[in-house]
């Protein structure tokens, strides 16, 4: 179904009739998108800053709104300043602007919000930046100044500072700013991210895919000014951070899966080894069984972990939500599924043999009474190691379906 309409009309003011004629004679070297929803009060002089700045600077280039559903009578506005319009019906800040650079014509695209917020005639340092080589051209607000009543203070403090250093953190992205509005791409850069989120999670899509495809990157200063509207602003802080939260965190299952799992393991693996002998004193304390099961079951969610963070990219990957990855590549090559099921298989006899060997223990008593502590070391770790081989086998087949997947998504590609 198509969701994207461009419209073209109206006679242009006479102040800008020379700047569209001369424009018409070249090919489009920058265009400006502004996503659209009921901006009509601030649209007209956003779109005015940004034709300036073309003349100013003395390049062609166009200016499209990516409308998504205003009723406010934005479009109009659009037709009266000689700007396109690009009609998106999906909802969505992502989606908007997705569909805006869609029906775009420039080499370089700047895309920017219709609220007033940021200067459009300031584009200058975006297109030298672009001009010089670079893919990704971020804006960054903390370093250009952020005026009084621009940014709400749990939003300056909090929100983005944690939000951007936790995207450093994960990813490695040299940005100070994830989250700003204003920011330039090439094209072709653009195109090779194959961005997907709908929402304003996108906004962290573009530096997060950017950063992992290697994509050259850049910041310049911009200033945040207090918006022009008269209603409430269409972000919302709690559900649009949770989503630029939660986007980080299932983008990088290493952090929130494969790290943890690794210490869940470690400790649960060290408390068997330091447990299964004997209690141990430790501080005054007595440290017995009831820490031996706590360490088995660290193991066993600590493995869980491990095999999600392996499932999660190779999704990620399949889903062209990641770039591919040369070393999972070679894990799906090395851990086969025969080789999987021998591992598993072989636990889960090891775990049986422990299991015989606990009842043997208590047959030696005939069946009577059994020193509980005694049988416990015996049978826990043989559970254990019983539930750790199933859980190796049925993880191979689904690594298995995720890798046949993969294989045939990249031969599609």
């Amino acid at each position: 179904m198509n969701t994207l309409t461009t419209i073209e009309r109206g006679a242009q003011p006479k102040s800008s009739h020379n700047y569209e004629r001369h424009k018409k004679l070249r090919a489009i070297e920058v265009s400006v998108v502004m996503p659209c929803l009921n901006e009509a009060e601030t649209l007209a002089v956003c779109i005015q800053k940004a034709q300036r700045a073309f003349q100013d600077i003395g390049i062609s280039g166009e200016v499209v709104v990516a409308d998504n559903g205003s009723t406010d009578g934005s479009q109009e506005i659009v037709f009266q300043t000689g700007a396109r319009l690009a009609e998106v019906k999906q909802k969505g800040y992502g989606a908007a602007l997705r569909g805006g650079v869609a029906e775009a014509r420039g080499r370089f695209i700047i895309m920017g919000d219709a609220d007033g917020s940021y200067d459009f005639s300031s584009l200058g340092p975006f297109i030298e930046k672009l001009r010089g080589g670079y893919d990704l051209v971020m804006g960054n607000r903390f370093k250009g100044g952020i005026k009084s009543g621009a940014m709400p203070l749990l939003h300056k403090y909090l929100g983005n500072p944690v939000l951007s250093a936790l995207g450093r953190m994960f990813f490695g992205s040299p940005c100070g700013d994830f989250h700003c509005g204003l920011r330039g791409f090439s094209r072709a850069a653009f195109t090779g991210l194959e961005l997907r989120a709908m929402g304003m999670e996108f906004a962290s899509e573009m530096v997060v895919k950017a950063t992992l495809q290697g994509l050259r990157i850049a910041e310049v200063p911009v200033t945040l000014c207090p918006d022009g509207r008269s209603r409430l602003p269409h972000l919302r802080t709690w559900q649009d951070g949770w989503r630029h939260l939660r986007f980080l965190l299932v983008y990088c299952p290493r952090w929130i899966f494969l790290y943890p799992g690794v210490l869940l393991m470690l400790l649960g693996v060290g408390g068997w080894i330091w447990l299964t002998l004997g209690p141990r004193k430790l501080g005054g304390g007595t440290f017995d069984i009831h820490i031996l099961l706590y360490s088995a079951l660290a193991i066993n969610i600590g493995f869980q972990a491990i095999s999600l963070a392996a499932f999660t990219k190779i999704y990620g990957i399949c889903g062209k939500l990641a770039p591919k990855d040369s070393q999972i590549e070679k894990l799906l090559k090395r851990i086969t599924l025969e080789v999987g099921v021998v591992i598993g298989s072989s636990l889960v006899i090891l775990g049986i043999l422990g299991s015989v060997f606990a009842v043997y223990s208590w047959g030696a008593s005939s069946f009577d009474s059994v020193d509980f502590p005694k049988m416990f070391r015996l049978v826990l770790p043989a559970a254990t190691v019983v539930a750790l081989g199933f859980q190796v086998v049925l993880s191979s087949f689904f690594l298995s379906v995720l890798g046949l997947r993969q294989n045939g998504t990249n031969n599609d590609t």
